[in-house]
């Protein structure tokens, strides 16, 4: 319950979810596609991706000039898409 309570905590977000996602459907990334892709502003999109990735959710390497980030946590996927299931929501 503990590896579920810390996932929750560190995806409680509507943007971070859906980066979540849009990661477990691809090997990763780069900032520029996820923030094409989701329509939101890089900076902002920066700020969520270097906490998921310090929290251990995502990893990330450099190529060149640009970051790739990929889902390192796949259980991340399990649980939101448990969530996602519920009939309440």
């Amino acid at each position: 319950m503990e590896k579920v309570a810390f996932i929750l905590k560190t995806t409680a977000h509507p943007t971070r979810i859906a980066i979540v996602q849009l990661l477990a459907a691809t090997d990763s990334l780069s900032v520029t596609d996820i923030s094409d892709k989701l329509n939101v502003e890089q900076s902002l999109l920066s700020h969520h991706l270097s906490g998921m990735k310090l929290k251990g959710i995502l990893s990330s390497h450099r190529e060149g000039k640009n970051i790739f980030y990929a889902l390192k946590m796949r259980e991340v996927i399990d649980v939101i898409q448990c969530l996602a299931g519920c009939t309440f929501l």
